[in-house]
């Protein structure tokens, strides 16, 4: 009779630990999805920053020394992602291609100027750093003019702001429901074994002491339910990747391993405050009061 007991007990024991675990993957899993779409968000508008273009024309007296010299400087800036230089006859090239049709030889003269396309880092890509930028530029006295697509540039930054406020909101609520939701699972947990916490105090063993090996257990548990839903995340990663490339999902590694660390740090960190604050309260409680 004893033994079946006890059989029963380690099932009951074994049932709960997996709910546990499978609950918190399950939540884990979630973040690191909302994770995934977060970094490659944020790839892809880093990505689109740049590619904005901004031209920078040369006047036709321009030395070739002063015009070395202003693209080693523009190569040297921290703003500077990537530059070309394009003389007027690649541009009229490039012209009469597009046209089908020679208009140098219509208007007698290539009106078209040298000139320099420099694209920025992402960090640069604002209205406001753009406009300091060709403000700085203009002042030289080999530059003509500076042109870019302001109107872009704003509604770009418009709408990247936009997309990462509601982006910080949702990750904040999500945040909160997932500490709610592994909260309750410990407690639960907690919970069925409130009598053995009251037990053990009863006999004399400190808070402390009583508290050590459920909050080992379950951070025990928290691990292995991270590491069940980077798992999870990853082979669901690899199989959007294998049906969608051109997402490029697995074009940068780091930003992942961050993801994979964070989730496991969650993982450990809700189980560890979850379980203390649970323990602590069915230990405060009246043994009477464990019934309810």
């Amino acid at each position: 009779m004893s033994s079946s007991f006890e059989k029963y007990q380690r099932r009951r024991l074994r049932s709960s630990y997996f709910s546990v675990v499978i609950s918190i993957a399950l939540v884990l899993f979630l973040v690191g999805l909302f994770g995934l779409v977060f970094i490659k968000t944020t790839h892809i508008a880093q990505h689109v920053k740049e590619t904005v273009t901004l031209t920078i024309f040369l006047k036709d007296q321009a030395r070739k020394q002063d015009v070395a010299n202003l693209q080693a400087e523009l190569e040297r800036a921290p703003y500077t992602n990537s530059i070309r230089y394009i003389s007027k006859a690649d541009a009229a090239v490039s012209y009469q291609e597009d046209l089908g049709e020679d208009f140098i030889e219509f208007l007698g003269e290539n009106p078209l100027k040298n000139a320099i396309d420099l694209t920025l880092t992402s960090s640069y890509v604002t209205p406001e750093a753009m406009a300091k930028i060709e403000k700085n530029l203009l002042i030289r006295k080999i530059v003509s003019e500076v042109l870019f697509d302001k109107p872009l540039i704003e509604l770009l930054s418009k709408n990247l702001s936009r997309l990462s406020f509601w982006m910080l909101i949702f990750s904040v609520l999500l945040g909160l429901v997932s500490v709610v939701l592994i909260n309750s699972s410990i407690r639960l947990s907690v919970y069925s074994k409130r009598f053995t916490l009251k037990t053990m105090q009863l006999v004399g063993a400190t808070k402390r002491f009583i508290r050590r090996p459920f909050i080992r257990k379950s951070m025990q548990l928290g691990l292995i339910a991270a590491l069940i839903a980077i798992a999870g995340l990853a082979a669901f990663a690899y199989y959007i990747d294998s049906k969608i490339p051109e997402l490029a999902l697995f074009s940068d590694l780091k930003p992942y391993g961050f993801l994979a660390l964070g989730m496991l740090l969650l993982g450990l960190l809700i189980t560890w405050i979850s379980t203390f604050f649970a323990t602590r309260r069915f230990l405060n409680l009246r043994t009477d009061e464990l019934y309810y």
